[in-house]
């Protein structure tokens, strides 16, 4: 007899830290999409919108300590749904910052809760793996992806209705709390055991990161590189160098989202196929290659194909790599999470002072040899066989 999806215990906890993952894209997306809106409401300069958008990141990027305490204090559950909830209610925090310091206090606070968020739904899906033999990670990420989404579409449309912030971050609020309250029930209760570790000094030893978990970090931050820069990037490469239309140089940011987005709706069934290892090494090749190529090349056609293949090779570098670390324990996951935040901190202006110094197309060449980077880092990290793909759904009616 066929049995509906969400009585699945599978199932079930899959759309439940899906929740997380969208509501995390969601939250993001909706206060980025507001940033000329509150640059006119605290009369801010550019420089001060720049140090705003820093603030989150520095806070994300410097959460790992507190993070690490949270997740061994509470586990991932609870951190998860607690930080989720504050994240909904920061919004309004926002809308209400009476002033430009405030607004920098309320931004920093975004990324540690977001740092809190981004390890405990990591971890919850690195469980779940673990837990039913079924890979996720993937398409997990794809849901934030769909979250930032959206986002973009809520904000469209409540812009055509009404100017006000607050309104418009009310209603986000408001679908963030029933994403919440969609998670409660079906998220994992207890984490997997951490690593055993053999006598006091083995697990004193185990308090600095390991040599794997360093390779991993490695790995994320490079990966986070390429994927930011891309996105900040490769519109303006298309106009200044490529010489592309007003009209064709957004689709160098669609053309890298939209391969992302399916890579990572199939990229779990490539790697239950071909196993975590080859997918990172292959396609963080592909990225590299493809872009190196392409600006060798020169052109509008060449460029978009190369953006393409960075988008589908890059995309499953995140998840694998989360997997990987969240058995390797908390610590190594907390500190792979802070690296990859550090990447996209730390990407687009690195990118930026690239291209001051030389050009835009060395800028984009960085971005090729971070991705040939994370294809070396593929090579030293010791990666566990994936579980299977999830069977593919009865179809209704089916026996």
């Amino acid at each position: 007899m066929r049995v509906f999806r969400l009585h699945d215990p599978y199932h079930r906890g899959q759309s439940a830290i899906a929740a997380l993952f969208c509501s995390l894209g969601f939250q993001y997306a909706t206060w980025a999409a507001r940033i000329p809106d509150l640059k006119n409401g605290l009369a801010l300069s550019a420089a001060e919108v720049g140090v705003l958008l820093m603030a989150a990141g520095v806070g994300a990027a410097a959460s790992f300590p507190l993070v690490a305490w949270l997740m061994r204090r509470l586990g991932s559950r609870k951190l998860a749904l607690l930080s989720q909830l504050c994240l909904a209610l920061l919004l309004l925090a926002l809308a209400a910052a009476p002033s430009y310091p405030v607004a920098l206090l309320v931004m920093c606070v975004d990324g540690v809760l977001v740092g809190c968020l981004n390890v405990a739904m990591n971890a919850q899906g690195a469980a779940l793996e673990a837990r039913y033999g079924r890979t996720t990670m993937a398409k997990l990420h794809a849901v934030f992806s769909a979250g930032s989404l959206l986002a973009a579409l809520v904000a469209s449309a409540l812009h055509a209705v009404t100017s006000s912030v607050t309104a418009h971050f009310a209603v986000a609020v408001a679908l963030l709390l029933a994403l919440g309250a969609g998670a409660r029930t079906g998220l994992l209760t207890e984490d997997p055991p951490e690593p055993a570790a053999a006598g006091m000094r083995e697990r004193r030893r185990r308090r600095m990161p390991s040599r794997i978990t360093l390779w991993m970090c490695c790995a994320m931050a490079f990966g986070t590189v390429a994927e930011g820069a891309m996105n900040d990037w490769s519109a303006l490469y298309l106009k200044d160098v490529a010489e592309a239309s007003d009209g064709l140089a957004p689709l160098g940011i669609a053309v890298v989202s939209g391969a992302m987005l399916v890579a990572r709706l199939f990229a779990d069934r490539w790697r239950s196929r071909w196993g975590d290892r080859r997918v990172v090494l292959l396609g963080s090749a592909l990225a590299g290659g493809a872009l190196a190529l392409a600006l060798a090349g020169g052109g509008v056609l060449p460029a978009l194909a190369g953006f393409a293949c960075v988008g589908l090779g890059i995309a499953a570098v995140t998840p694998c790599v989360y997997a990987a670390a969240a058995r390797a324990g908390s610590d190594a996951l907390t500190l792979v999470a802070a690296m990859g935040t550090t990447g996209l901190l730390a990407g687009p202006p690195l990118i930026g002072f690239v291209a001051n110094a030389a050009s835009l197309t060395w800028g984009m060449a960085a971005v090729a040899v971070s991705a040939l980077v994370v294809a070396v880092c593929a090579t030293r990290i010791r990666w566990e066989p994936a579980p299977a793909a999830a069977p593919a759904v009865p179809a209704p009616g089916g026996g």
